[in-house]
């Protein structure tokens, strides 16, 4: 039950629904169970009709036993009416008892759906507000497409396994409970007996499940890596096709899917094994009372034939409960591997939060100023000793070779990323006394992958401002130099542009992502090799669309084509996660270092 508790958490508003579901199917399993007891009456009607005359008699003093009454009552409407008269009233209290017992049943459903749709929704709720809240470090060293699949698949295993069982674990065992109450009431020497075989029944069905838990994580965590090669296929298929590596993907995907296909088979295997198991044990019990209850009618006379009977058909209710039950058991031990595969998201500590006491950034007024800041991921040094001061209305540049620190600098400022020693300081005070939300409103990021939605040209935009007005919007395309591109296409504004801009050319694509840090109109812009991936003709369109973003803002630059950064007012050279050099494009030229190297190499004249 411990894994149920993440369940059980989201049924806590959720009382009054448990309530009455749990009335109706205690309801509905009442009238089933009287609905068995009548049996017994009209079985002994049709073969004994002179048992049921007698049965007119007055009553004890004290009553006499429900079954008594039932007959009593019976024997009085058949004494004044006649048999066939009696056998169509028993008729007719099945049939109403048995209605009764189905519009409960359908009430306790209907009840039941809403509940179960609520904690899957919340559920899937909380999932996606996590990974929204995780630090984009987590994501590094997590699969995507295993991501999706514990949203989708693990999901769905939860709805149907775990929350199926949490059905079962009400209806079925209140089933149980009433049927041996009622039998205990009708025979307690049969039922004692009885209770004795069902124990090792359990033990049986508890032995067979075992592995389920096992089998089934196993088996999410391959349904993990087969979406996670779907979503590689699906981003990288022009490379798979260019390379000819249809074949060498096609054999990841196929070997996931069998060895996939293997374990749903052995899990299936012994999760089917339930129900026929379950009836078999059943039978061989049903077998055992007949024997040991015939006994006690035939050799001892301690049990009337037509109270034996009732017995034996009360207890024939208890099998299909027992079974579901069974059943439900096995489906648990799925689905709890599904939960601990979610809970794993869910209770993935969220290091980079708001103090108890973060105050607004409202605006931006001197500087960013890191002093003496390290950063170290999964204990290897990134960044080292880091001093570096970022004057408002100021460009600053990183240069530097690939892995020198350069991105991982620039991710700490909208704290992407907490530093792991020293401060790192927005108008002298650490950014960590702002709220994440005051602090990333004062900036602008332009990535060196556009990151664009499947959405309209407008829709893009506005991301980050979504009150904006259509003029607002215009305007920020045409300091973007997107507006004439824009308004060339078939449907402007509103035009879609397909999976991550796909409708898009690379250089479109990076003046609309230049666009919405416009119209957010930020006072510190972070621009992460905005022109690296873009031919001669769109590196020159993004390029002037930078050079007039950047005017009259704070901006940090980081530069693969070291001619985009010459007018800066600072290059800082990263190497090796320190600073190397610093200084002016024309003060770096003369130390004749690292710098100057790698100017000569561009052949930057």
């Amino acid at each position: 039950m411990k894994r149920f508790s993440t369940i059980l958490f989201y049924l806590k508003d959720q009382k009054r629904n448990i309530f009455f579901y749990f009335l109706t199917n205690l309801l509905s399993v009442v009238f089933s169970v009287v609905t068995f007891g009548m049996i017994g009456p009209f079985l002994q009607l049709l073969f004994n009709p002179k048992a049921m005359e007698t049965a007119a008699a007055p009553l004890p003093v004290s009553g006499g036993t429900i079954l008594e009454y039932m007959k009593h009552q019976l024997g009085l409407i058949i004494a004044a009416h006649g048999a066939v008269y009696g056998l169509s009233v028993i008729c007719i209290i099945i049939i109403v008892f048995v209605l009764l017992r189905n519009v409960f049943y359908y009430l306790s459903m209907r009840l039941l759906s809403p509940m179960r749709n609520h904690i899957m929704t919340r559920l899937r709720a909380d999932m996606y507000t996590q990974l929204l809240m995780l630090p984009i470090g987590y994501f590094t060293e997590q699969k995507k497409g295993d991501i999706i699949s514990r949203m989708s698949n693990d999901a769905n295993e939860v709805e149907w396994s775990v929350i199926g069982t949490l059905e079962g674990l009400i209806r079925e065992p209140l089933t149980i409970l009433i049927v041996l109450i009622s039998l205990v009431y009708i025979s307690p020497l049969l039922t004692l007996f009885l209770l004795v075989l069902l124990p090792v029944s359990g033990f049986i069905i508890g032995r067979v499940s075992r592995s389920l838990k096992a089998q089934s994580n196993t088996a999410q965590e391959q349904m993990g890596v087969l979406m996670s090669i779907l979503d590689e296929t699906l981003g990288g298929l022009r490379v798979i096709k260019a390379f000819t590596a249809e074949k060498l993907m096609a054999g990841r995907f196929f070997s996931t899917n069998e060895s996939l296909s293997n374990i749903r088979n052995r899990m299936n295997f012994r999760r089917d094994l339930a129900s026929p198991l379950s009836e078999l044990l059943g039978v061989l019990t049903l077998c055992a009372v007949l024997w040991f209850g015939g006994r006690m009618v035939l050799a001892h006379k301690a049990l009337e034939p037509d109270v034996f009977m009732t017995y034996i058909l009360i207890f024939t209710s208890i099998i299909n409960p027992a079974k579901a039950l069974s059943t439900n058991f096995y489906n648990a031990q799925r689905g709890t591997a599904a939960i601990q595969r979610m809970e794993e998201i869910l209770k993935t500590p969220v290091l980079i939060t708001d103090r108890p006491d973060a105050k607004e950034l409202v605006q931006f007024a001197t500087s960013i100023e890191f002093r003496n800041v390290s950063f170290s991921y999964n204990e290897v040094v990134i960044l080292r000793n880091i001093n570096l001061t970022i004057e408002k209305g100021k460009t600053v540049a990183l240069v530097g070779s690939s892995g020198s620190g350069k991105s991982t600098l620039a991710d700490l400022i909208p704290r992407f990323h907490d530093v792991s020693a020293g401060e790192l300081l927005i108008d002298g005070v650490n950014i960590k006394d702002y709220t994440l939300h005051s602090l990333r409103g004062q900036m602008g990021i332009v990535t060196q992958e556009p990151i664009l939605f499947n959405d309209t040209i407008t829709g893009n935009i506005v991301l980050g401002k979504p009150d904006a007005d259509k003029a607002s919007v215009e305007q920020a395309a045409k300091v973007a130099n997107a507006y004439q591109f824009i308004t060339s296409k078939e449907g402007g504004f509103e035009t879609n542009i397909g999976d991550r801009g796909g409708k898009l050319s690379g250089g479109e694509r990076q003046r609309l992502t230049i666009a919405r840090a416009v119209l957010k109109n930020p006072s510190i812009l972070i621009f992460d090799e905005a022109t690296s991936s873009l031919d001669t003709e769109s590196e020159r369109l993004v390029q002037d669309a930078i050079n007039h973003v950047m005017q009259n803002r704070t901006s940090l630059v980081i530069a693969h084509r070291l001619s985009t950064v010459r007018h800066a007012d600072e290059i800082i050279v990263l190497q090796k996660g320190e600073i190397a050099e610093r200084g002016t494009h024309d003060e770096l030229l003369q130390k004749q270092g690292i710098y100057k190297r790698l100017i000569d190499m561009q052949e930057v004249k």
